[in-house]
């Protein structure tokens, strides 16, 4: 009776935490889209996919509680509870750099942002959408074929690399046109591209501990 009860509260607890760490990997979508609307000079479009993407992210946060709450109740292995832990609080600060990176767009709306600039942001952003979608095929394909994970997170990093030579190209422009922006506008773009390569760091450190679960034993 004993595992019993181990083995569905741990299938409700893997249930959640994978909800969340899903949606925290979805909200990248979203920042591509508050891009291309900003890019398309649609700024009410930019908006609404924000506020959105606010809301999702506080579910986010829901549902992070909820596994910790979870865990402290059952009878996991301790070694269990932190692999679980570990996944869901990395992919939460993710969201995090991602909310983060969404309330710059916001304050940039009001500013005409260079066109090759921009156009340099998208680029980034597309990149980190294919950093979090191949982060989410490693995830699916954790408990049914480890070795395929495995493979997947090498990936992640793959695509991880790419944001920083965006990264690195972003700052780069900052300061050829450094002269003709606003510096406090100079500051919130270099800020949105921190943040969203640090949502892309926080991919890659997940698919660094997938790999340490996949471990041939």
């Amino acid at each position: 009776m004993e595992r019993w009860f181990e083995k569905r509260r741990k299938d409700k607890v893997l249930e959640i935490s994978y909800r969340q760490m899903i949606l925290a990997l979805d909200t990248v979508n979203d920042l591509d889209r508050a891009l291309k609307a900003v890019f398309a000079g649609d700024k009410e479009g930019a908006k609404t996919v924000i506020e959105r993407l606010f809301l999702v992210e506080e579910e986010i946060d829901s549902l992070r509680r909820t596994v910790f709450e979870e865990l402290t109740r059952g009878i996991l292995p301790s070694r269990d509870r932190e692999d679980i832990m570990h996944l869901v609080k990395r992919l939460d600060q993710m969201a995090d750099f991602v909310k983060d990176s969404a309330r710059s767009i916001l304050i940039l709306l009001d500013y005409e942002i260079v066109d090759e600039i921009l156009r340099s942001f998208l680029d980034m952003v597309s990149n980190l959408v294919r950093c979090a979608a191949t982060l989410k095929e490693s995830l699916r394909l954790l408990s049914e074929n480890p070795e395929k994970a495995r493979e997947m997170s090498l990936k992640v990093e793959e695509e991880e690399n790419k944001v920083d030579k965006h990264h690195l190209k972003i700052k780069s422009l900052l300061l050829k046109y450094g002269d003709e922006i606003n510096p406090a506008v100079l500051i919130v773009l270099k800020d949105l591209a921190d943040h969203m390569e640090d949502a892309a760091d926080s991919c890659a450190d997940v698919g660094d501990y997938i790999r340490v679960l996949t471990v041939p034993k």
